[in-house]
């Protein structure tokens, strides 16, 4: 298995088992720990997808902009 792909899916379990495991702490629920582990990061991609789209057409702040606020 190529690294790229070995670390990505490495990470996947990572998050998804924080996700679950943050969600059972709050909720005390399987099922609803589940859902929310396998619901945020499809929410996130789309998130990022769009963030990287801003990002790309000139959308970040300026380092003078940040510090002026």
């Amino acid at each position: 298995m190529p690294r790229d792909l070995a670390k990505t899916l490495s990470y996947l379990a990572v998050h998804l088992t924080v996700g679950f495991s943050v969600a059972y702490a709050f909720t005390g629920s399987i099922e609803i720990a589940s859902g929310l582990a396998i619901i945020e990061p499809m929410i996130n991609a789309v998130a990022f997808f769009f963030h990287e789209k801003l990002w790309a057409r000139g959308g970040s702040p300026r380092p003078r902009e940040v510090l002026a606020a």
